[in-house]
């Protein structure tokens, strides 16, 4: 079980002598660490409540989960830290049939389930185990995670050949993480099961792209070029090497890669935009998710959604970004401006993305006119 033992060394700051006045109430307790905000917002009165908080008794564990869903991230920090005491103190008195029932009850947030969760394979590990099935369609994530896991184990201990390949079959379809997905689709492809991955995980590999545009000295990023205000394919625009035009830009790698190097050269200081249609069949709140170590901008029908503007940390990974956006119903317009900056380290020579659409689980969303091959 995770320590959080910077919340354990705040405590230890406060006076002993700190006393909750009379007839305060567990929610009452609770509530400055529910409170805490970013820039230490409410952290002196989290610190001077959580020695408090953690010396209850572990029949108030389920309110404290039932608080994590009004926190944010540090609040439930504060809180997980506190359960964690409580569970060390008196493990015998965790009241493990009510928590159950909290994970059970999928109107609670998801951090607080998962949170739950942990506490039940902590203190019973059988009864984890036992739920671990039901979460094959949760919404939460991690949840999600496990039930997919125990499945993987299962058809790495299966024998039987046609039921090792429907377990690896419902990993791929029911995966919504990428080692996961990878796993169990190189699995299928061993056993002689084509696995079309492209398309399973929806990565968008047809695009236009335009530049090369300058990067000097990382100005680029903040410079409102032509297709930022206005795209028209059949427009030109001065680039770093003179005249530029809208081109097609597709891959062929099956987990999406576009290396804009390909397009332009290993080109320093310069930035180039992306842009791609997508069909969707209704209006709907979806996951833009992308990976690329350079510094980037996101657009969706013109809106911009994120930007990053950074360069060359770590490796490009699927899904290093999720953004919040919408889809509408119809052509949306998908625009993307990647830069490289002035580093010439063999690190540094990455110029590309991949770029992919879910649902809120992670679920690809596939445009109604296919994007991928």
């Amino acid at each position: 079980m995770i320590k959080f033992n910077l919340i354990y060394l705040f405590a230890s700051l406060i006076p002993v002598g700190l006393i909750a006045k009379k007839n305060t109430s567990i929610s009452e307790l609770i509530q400055p660490l529910i409170n805490v905000q970013s820039k230490g917002v409410g952290n002196k009165q989290a610190i001077e409540a959580w020695p408090l908080v953690s010396q209850l008794p572990p029949s108030a564990i389920p309110e404290l989960l039932s608080a994590m869903n009004q926190a944010n991230n540090l609040g439930d920090n504060w809180i997980r830290g506190a359960i964690n005491k409580i569970c060390e103190k008196d493990p015998k008195a965790i009241p493990l049939k009510k928590i159950v029932d909290f994970i059970k009850d999928d109107l609670n947030k998801g951090e607080a389930r998962h949170m739950a969760f942990e506490i039940i394979l902590s203190h019973q590990a059988k009864k984890a185990n036992q739920l671990i099935p039901s979460f094959i369609d949760d919404p939460i994530p991690a949840l999600r995670r496990e039930a997919v896991a125990q499945i993987l184990v299962n058809a790495k201990k299966t024998e039987n050949e046609e039921d090792k390949i429907k377990l690896y079959q419902k990993a791929l379809v029911k995966g919504r993480e990428v080692d996961q997905i990878t796993e169990a689709s190189q699995a299928l492809e061993e056993n002689g099961e084509k696995v079309n991955l492209t398309r399973l995980m929806g990565f968008l590999i047809n695009w236009h792209t335009i530049g090369p545009f300058q990067n000097k000295d990382r100005n680029g990023f903040a410079t409102v070029y032509p297709p930022e205000t206005r795209i028209n394919h059949k427009e030109k625009y001065q680039g770093t090497s003179g005249s530029t035009s809208w081109t097609a830009f597709s891959t062929e790698d099956k987990l999406g890669m576009l290396d804009i190097n390909n397009q332009y050269g290993e080109l320093k200081e310069v930035l180039a935009y992306a842009e791609t249609k997508f069909i969707s069949k209704k209006e709907q709140n979806v996951h833009f998710r992308i990976g690329s170590k350079n510094a980037w901008k996101l657009w969706v029908n013109e809106k911009l959604l994120f930007a990053r503007d950074e360069y060359h940390r770590g490796r490009t990974r699927i899904d290093q970004f999720i953004i919040d956006g919408k889809l509408k119903k119809g052509e949306n317009q998908i625009l993307l401006k990647v830069c490289q900056n002035e580093q010439t380290q063999s690190w540094t020579k990455q110029w590309e993305f991949n770029f992919r659409v879910t649902d809120l689980t992670g679920a690809a969303i596939h445009p109604d006119k296919f994007n991928s091959k």
